[in-house]
């Protein structure tokens, strides 16, 4: 097996290998990672070869942080570790660890960083990746857990899987005529998050509200704002990344305290839901509730009062 090094030629190649993956999603394609600006990062994506073909892509990025400098899976996506075809064979993912750890020895980093996406993200479960990284020496740098849940064949089946708390806040949401639908208003969503994140952590969203824009533009069909509006005023919303044609993700979750009494949020994830299972979708993924390992017991709770459970989303390292 070889390894090269991303250079742009490759980029509409990596994007069609990408889609056609056991585990690609949106945040591995170019056209994701292309949106950060240029001097975000030091993009180091690599092409693994077998038999002189396109086999498995790894998105990546250099960091320093003096002496170290580390080759990790792209810090600018949320979903990181090898795209692999369906077939990966046992040998092929030991062979594929053991060719990257001699890549970037050889490159001059001090180690590498890989982030797993959750299982459910694959198409074909396998654990072949997680096994050869512990094999070559890999340890578990964190263990995030994530909200996960199964979609049924519909939103009634669904919803008795609520919490019953949870189940009277969507009727009384209705009876209050919250109506909830898809929206491109990202202007209303962002003052409603960035009031929220201040308040309650002191921090500033992941994203620009121009960058949230502009990946709605480049990704109308994957970036998906859901509001929730009483008489037209937005009261809350749930931004969604479509990462693959099995899976949903909920990147930000927020709603105006001055509108708590409507239960915006419980009516947007049953009408999320509803559209989810129309469309064949079969796992929502309410992303993670830990940070660093230390978990927040309320956010856990109210995940899990929509019938959630938790899977790791795992980070492992090695240094040479």
């Amino acid at each position: 097996m070889q390894v090269k090094r991303f250079n742009e030629n490759f980029a509409k190649a990596w994007d069609e290998l990408v889609w056609r993956a056991n585990n690609g999603t949106i945040f591995h394609t170019r056209q994701f990672l292309g949106y950060h600006p240029q001097d975000r990062f030091i993009d180091h994506s690599l092409v693994f070869y077998k038999k002189n073909k396109p086999y498995v892509l790894l998105p990546a990025a250099e960091v320093t942080n003096v002496p170290d400098k580390m080759l990790i899976s792209h810090p600018g996506a949320s979903m990181g570790s090898f795209v692999v075809p369906e077939d990966l064979s046992f040998a092929d993912a030991l062979e594929l660890v053991e060719t990257l750890n001699s890549y970037a020895k050889d490159q001059g980093f001090s180690g590498v960083r890989i982030t797993l996406p959750p299982t459910i993200y694959n198409k074909r479960q396998s654990n072949y990746i997680d096994f050869s990284l512990l094999q070559c020496g890999y340890q578990y740098l964190k263990r995030e857990v994530t909200s996960i849940l199964f979609l049924e064949d519909s939103i009634e089946e669904n919803l008795a899987k609520f919490n019953p708390a949870h189940r009277r806040a969507v009727r009384k949401a209705q009876r209050m005529d919250v109506d909830v639908r898809q929206t491109d208003d990202i202007d209303s969503f962002y003052e409603i998050l960035q009031k929220n994140l201040k308040t309650r952590h002191g921090v500033e969203p992941t994203h620009t509200v121009a960058e949230l824009k502009s990946l709605q533009t480049l990704f109308p069909d994957h970036v998906q704002l859901n509001g929730a509006f009483v008489k037209d005023i937005m009261i809350g919303g749930v931004v969604n990344f479509i990462a693959n044609n099995d899976v949903i993700l909920a990147f930000y979750i927020s709603h105006d305290e001055d509108y708590q009494e409507y239960r915006p949020i419980n009516l947007l994830f049953y009408e999320i839901f509803r559209w989810a299972i129309s469309n064949n979708y079969s796992v929502f993924d309410f992303g993670i509730f830990t940070v660093n390992e230390e978990p927040n017991m309320g956010l856990a709770k109210f995940k899990e009062k929509f019938g959630s459970s938790g899977i790791f989303r795992d980070t492992l390292d090695y240094h040479f």
